[in-house]
């Protein structure tokens, strides 16, 4: 297996990860961080691979890599600061019932059953999300392609948010879905990531290509 390079600086690279492969190296198969290690590997030994953030196996899209020590601490810190801002593709099942809505709820981690569970703000270990999305798509009756800026970064945020209003993402059978997409892979997909350069300190954004599920369906 190969990995698809989006943009790849002296100091970074941003990959495009498949569904069902983890982020970080595991003993269960290949990951974005053994992909990007043996495409590194061909311009030097022993490359450094520093992982900036995570998406869920589930998910495909854009994967920020550091390639020096330094460039992982910088982009480290600007998202402790909230200073980058992603972008969500999500198809759901049922199109909400506002176009456009900033969702608010407290979650907590289940770790026995691997997911988020939505509790009073007072709860033990809960946890603040907030997301802003607006409706791109819709299908008589059916489906709708949203489009989603998390302003935090939890566990399974979105697809937990998205579940909790009645519009799980398409696939995504652990959080309400009526059926699979394709095995490890629904329809969620990181597809832009705003940050400062850490080498320019110039606003960049770098986007993923769209999944085949939302081609032709941006605009319209």
């Amino acid at each position: 297996m190969k990995i698809s390079i989006i943009q790849e600086t002296p100091g970074w690279l941003a990959l495009n990860k498949p569904a069902g492969i983890q982020v970080e190296r595991n003993p269960f198969g290949p990951s974005a961080e053994s992909l990007a290690y043996a495409h590194l590997q061909l311009q030097k030994r022993n490359p450094y691979v520093g992982i900036v953030h995570r998406l869920d196996r589930v998910t495909t899209g854009l994967v920020l890599v550091a390639k020096k020590k330094s460039i992982l601490r910088q982009l480290n810190e600007q998202f402790r600061l909230k200073e980058v801002q992603k972008t969500y593709l999500a198809m759901v099942d049922k199109a909400p019932a506002e176009e456009e809505a900033t969702l608010t709820h407290w979650l907590v981690k289940d770790l026995n059953e691997k997911r988020a569970r939505v509790a009073p703000q007072n709860s033990d270990k809960a946890f603040e999300c907030i997301l802003s999305y607006r409706q791109l798509w819709k299908e008589d009756e059916g489906r709708a392609l949203l489009e989603i800026r998390p302003v935090t970064g939890k566990y399974h945020q979105i697809r937990a948010q998205l579940a909790v209003i009645g519009c799980p993402v398409v696939g995504d059978t652990h959080y309400g879905a009526k059926e699979e997409y394709q095995p490890n892979h629904i329809q969620l997909h990181a597809w832009k990531l705003e940050f400062f350069g850490p080498e320019s300190r110039e606003r960049l954004e770098v986007e993923a290509p769209l999944p085949e599920w939302a081609e032709g369906l941006i605009g319209l």
